[in-house]
Formats: structure tokens, C-alpha cells, sequence
């Protein structure tokens, strides 16, 4: 009989109805993180935390399939080249992060374009930190260290590795 991975069928069951609406949520809270509390930083780790909850409720090979290491390793780096080019065009203007957006094209206050390049910063930086923390946690999770039959520690990779081959 083969075993699955992951946590109990309750658990997955749950994890597959709520992930979409974790997942929206830290979108809701990135995109109007300049009208109420929140912004790049607080939707970038809900959004992590999505991707988490999925890998602990599935197992991590589930996880990586929706979004592997390489991926999170681009939209880091993504986020990273968004937030440095609203800088640098703001830079243009004279000013580094200048508010070029709201300057040349005015909206009206408490809506969603109402503060210019504030909320292509906060898009930038949920990107970032949505991925980075991700990042982190599939590799603590991929790379944990287990202790070896001769008392030293080894990581648990290479172990899966010398019981396959």
C-alpha cells in the first residue's frame, strides 16, 4: 500500500478550499496596502504563507510544482528589478523615487492609483518577499539536518540520495 504524502485528508481537504483565498487575500492587502494598513511587506508573507501551507499540507514535491525554486528564485529577482526601475524613472524626474505618476496624471484621494508609484513599490515588494520567504523555507525544509549512524550530521538529501542509488 502506498503512503501519501502530506498530512491527513481533513487537512488537505481544507488547505485546497482556503489557498486560493489566502492567496487573494495577500493580493488584496498588497494592492491596497496605501489606503489601509498593510502594503508589500504584510501581502508578500501572506502570500508566502499560502505556498507554505501548501507544502505542509502536501508534502513539498506538490509545492514545488506549483512553484519551484527556480521561480521564486525569478520573481525575487523580479520584485527586486520593479522596485529599482520606479526609483531610477523617478530619478529621471530629478528626485530618486520621485512620484512621477501621481504628478503627471492626478487621481482622485482613497482610490486605488490615488498614490502613484506607491503601489507599484508595494507590488514590487510583495513579489519580493512573497518569493524570498518561500525561498527560505523550502530550503530549511529540502536541506534539514538529521543526525548519522556515526553521530555526525549529515543533510537529509543526501541521505534519500544514497538510499536511491
Amino acid at each position: 500500500m502506498e503512503t501519501k504524502k502530506g498530512m491527513t485528508l481533513i487537512v488537505q481537504t481544507v488547505t485546497a478550499w482556503l489557498k486560493g483565498f489566502i492567496f487573494l487575500y495577500g493580493v488584496y492587502i498588497v494592492f491596497t496596502g496605501h489606503l489601509s494598513p498593510g502594503g508589500g511587506f504584510a501581502g508578500g508573507v501572506i502570500i508566502a504563507c499560502t505556498f507554505v501551507l501548501v507544502t505542509l499540507a502536501f508534502g513539498k514535491e506538490i509545492a514545488l510544482g506549483k512553484m519551484g525554486k527556480l521561480l521564486a528564485s525569478e520573481l525575487d529577482s523580479l520584485g527586486a528589478i520593479i522596485f529599482a526601475v520606479v526609483g531610477l524613472l523617478g530619478y529621471m524626474g530629478g528626485v530618486f523615487f520621485r512620484n512621477f505618476i501621481q504628478m503627471n496624471h492626478p487621481a482622485p484621494p482613497f482610490r486605488i492609483f490615488s498614490a502613484g508609484t506607491i503601489l507599484l513599490s508595494n507590488i514590487a515588494i510583495g513579489i519580493k518577499v512573497g518569493a524570498s520567504l518561500f525561498m527560505v523555507f523550502i530550503i530549511l525544509a529540502v536541506l534539514r539536518v538529521i543526525p548519522g549512524k556515526e553521530g555526525k550530521r549529515r543533510m537529509a538529501q543526501k541521505k534519500e540520495e544514497e538510499e536511491d542509488g
